[in-house]
Parts: structure tokens; sequence; C-alpha cells
């Protein structure tokens, strides 16, 4: 007998956080799209963390945030408890129809802070270690060095319509969209 497996789920995750590590300093908003294996939208998940009580914010990035006072402000609304927002956002992978899969540009930041987090206050693995960096996709893609797939180097027609707002579910939207176009070209798959 076959075993059947399940669905890949790409899940695009940006987290805005108030310092460099998890610890020391906070993950302020988690955003996260799901996306079916041929880049079908399957949901969407958002919440904003209360501070850790030991963690302070770093200076530079206090001073960065000064920059984006909206989106600042976005993510000190509705604050829940990192407990409560983990195991929310556990359940919401553990409930998508597949196998989660992390997907971020860059990975290695947001894979960091949400590890950190899951294993601290949930002990749950929801994407195990799966993940998928989008800008090193674009490298195995383009055939090209890391330094030549910034953003700026990449073919306009993967771009999302929707803006980089520095608030977490726009910003996984937006990552989820371009990776979503360059899957398809790779795959030959159609817009349809």
């Amino acid at each position: 007998m076959t075993k059947i497996k399940p669905e890949e789920i790409y899940v695009s995750v940006d987290i805005e956080a108030d310092g460099p590590i998890p610890g020391p300093h906070s993950m302020l908003s988690i955003g996260a799209v799901a996306y079916g294996a041929g880049g079908n939208p399957l949901g969407e998940f958002t919440v904003n963390l209360e501070t850790l009580p030991e963690a302070t914010p770093h200076p530079a990035m206090t001073e960065w945030w000064r920059q984006f006072p909206d989106a600042w402000n976005a993510h000190r609304r509705n604050t829940r408890p990192p407990a409560e927002a983990m195991n929310a956002f556990a359940d919401w992978l553990e409930g998508l129809p597949g196998k989660p899969i992390f997907l971020a540009w860059p990975a290695t930041w947001d894979f960091m802070w949400i590890y950190w987090y899951l294993i601290r206050f949930t002990g749950r693995r929801p994407f195990s270690e799966h993940g998928i960096d989008v800008r090193s996709y674009a490298m195995g893609m383009r055939r090209q060095s890391f330094g030549r797939t910034s953003k700026n180097f990449l073919p306009k027609r993967w771009f999302s319509p929707n803006p980089h707002t520095h608030v977490a579910l726009d910003d996984a939207r937006e990552q989820g969209e371009l990776f979503i176009a360059m899957l398809r070209e790779n795959m030959g798959i159609g817009n349809d």
C-alpha cells in the first residue's frame, strides 16, 4: 500500500521585533499567509505580542522604528501574551491541510524568532526545520551569485503589487506572492 504524502503548504511568515535576537529582545508581531502547492491562498494569520518581561528594546531598533510610526503603532495594538499568541499560531499551522513549509526573505531572521518563541512558549515544532529562503530560491532559479539576487536584480514580473509596509501581515503577503510567482514560473504552472 502506497502512503499518500500530505500536500506541502508554503507559509510565508514575516515577524517584526524590537532587537536583533530573541530573548534579550522581543518579537512584536507575526504575519503569515498559507499557500497550497499550486500557489492558491489558503488563509492568513496575524497576532501582536506583548513584549517579554525580561527583555528590552535595542537602541538601534528603537531608532529604526521611529521612521515607521504607523507600522510601530499597528504592532502595539491588541497585543496578546506570548504563550497565548504562539499557541494560537501553532494551532493555526497544525490545522492547515498539509505539511507547513516555512517561507521568508530572509528566512534566517524570521525563522530564528519563530522557532525560539514556539519552543519556549509551546514546545511545538509545526515546521520541524523545513524552510525556504526566498532569496536563495531566486539564486537557484537565476543561476546567479547571492549578491546578484537582491530584489533590484529580480524580474519585475515576479513582484507583488502589494507594498512593503513593515506591518507583518502585509509583508508576509508581499513576499509570499513573490515566491508563488517564482514557483509557478519554475514549475511551469499557469496563473489561471
